[in-house]
């Protein structure tokens, strides 16, 4: 860094970061899923649920990274 350029440092404590321990939890809490109904399209609660995991981490990177940008 020149004594031009930002002296600031970058830190990586943001609280916005608890947000990624959703994912990571959510699909270990399996009472949520022990079940076989309800169906969704005729598959059961374990698969459908397993796909919006998915979209609840994706959606939980997002919103990380936008946030802490």
């Amino acid at each position: 860094m020149t004594t031009g350029e930002s002296q600031r440092a970058r830190s990586d404590r943001s609280p916005w970061n608890w947000l990624l321990v959703l994912p990571i939890v959510l699909p270990l809490l399996t009472f949520l899923f022990n079940a076989d109904e309800p169906r969704l399209l005729g598959f059961p609660l374990f698969y459908w649920l397993q796909i919006a995991f998915i979209i609840v981490g994706v959606g939980c990177t997002t919103i990380v990274y936008r946030m802490t940008k």
